[in-house]
């Protein structure tokens, strides 16, 4: 997938398919947009592209309001190639960006630049300054200026739409498995091993302490089993993300124990799936009874984690034909 960063830089290769959004997670619904806007280029021997935004435009607009993100601009970039995009445009969101009415971004950047002839909006999509353009009108200035306009509905778990807010509270309550079922695949974060105070080591049980991108979400603080993927392996583990009140308390950090094997972490880039929530996180008398607690927390890991993530990228099942 070629990867483009900036309006500006686009050079037109013949007719698109665009999907369109910020695609925080590319989550179910987000992936029902990408795979729509795939298909159609494939039937109209067109290229599929992916129109997505950097920063988050909350983070110019109202940067109160920024919730913790989904993911990195890199894991969305991966995601998107998995499921077939040919091409992706970041388009840098700034306060010129801000400013286009709705109607000049549909002529100049849609039909003018990309030379859409299918656009892909989700049905609450807003657009443009002050997000005054709509779905409806997409359909309308498409039938003015060439392109069909395709509004995706909702995906839903039962009667539950799904979203990104809706998995991020799933995550705040450290319902992993749920938020899961939302993103077709294990919610996850990359982080580069540091060294931490070697307390795991101590116990018996050796942990990678994680230097997790600050303004990601995190799932509730508590005990996780998860796969870890190292390089091209995957391996079971066992995280604690908390602050270790038994050692007197701390900065939130996110600690993982490698089941079954003992390979070198310091400085590497690993990722974290997070699978099922444990237990919470509490304090213990001392060191023994914290090492008893977490030979419990092992075994109950090896009874979970038995078979690994059917794909990856990004530990999950988010690929072309699902």
């Amino acid at each position: 997938m070629e990867i483009v960063h900036g309006i500006e830089n686009w050079s037109p290769s013949g007719p698109t398919c665009v999907a369109i959004g910020t695609f925080d997670g590319v989550h179910r619904g987000h992936q029902a947009l990408l795979r729509g806007a795939v298909a159609a280029a494939r039937a109209q021997h067109a290229v599929a592209v992916a129109l997505t935004f950097d920063p988050h435009p909350l983070a110019v607009l109202a940067p109160q309001r920024l919730p913790p993100l989904l993911g990195t601009l890199e894991d969305r970039l991966a995601l998107f190639a998995a499921l077939g995009v040919d091409r992706a445009l970041v388009a840098r969101f700034d306060r010129n960006l801000a400013r286009t009415t709705a109607e000049a971004f549909t002529r100049d950047v849609l039909a003018g630049r990309l030379q859409a002839r299918a656009v892909f909006v989700g049905y609450n999509f807003r657009f443009g300054r002050d997000g005054a353009g709509t779905p409806a009108d997409l359909e309308r200035w498409g039938r003015r200026w060439g392109f069909w306009t395709h509004v995706v509905p909702p995906v839903r778990i039962g009667r539950q739409a799904v979203s990104s807010s809706w998995i991020r509270g799933a995550l705040e309550m450290g319902e992993v498995e749920a938020a899961a079922q939302g993103l077709d695949r294990l919610y996850s974060v990359t982080g580069r091993v540091i060294r931490g105070a070697g307390r795991g080591a101590s116990l018996g049980f050796p942990t990678a302490n994680l230097e997790v991108p600050a303004g990601l979400a995190l799932p509730a603080p508590g005990v996780y089993a998860v796969w870890v993927r190292v390089g091209g392996a995957l391996h079971r583990g066992v995280a604690n993300l908390g602050r270790r009140p038994t050692f007197g308390g701390g900065e939130l950090r996110l600690e993982v124990h490698l089941l079954d094997v003992a390979v070198p972490l310091y400085g590497q880039r690993i990722r974290v799936g997070f699978v099922r929530r444990l237990r919470e996180e509490r304090r213990f008398a001392g060191p023994a009874q914290l090492a008893e607690q977490i030979r419990r927390d092992v075994a109950a890991a090896r009874q979970i984690l038995q078979e690994p993530p059917t794909a990856d990228p990004l530990l999950g099942t988010a690929t072309p034909g699902d």
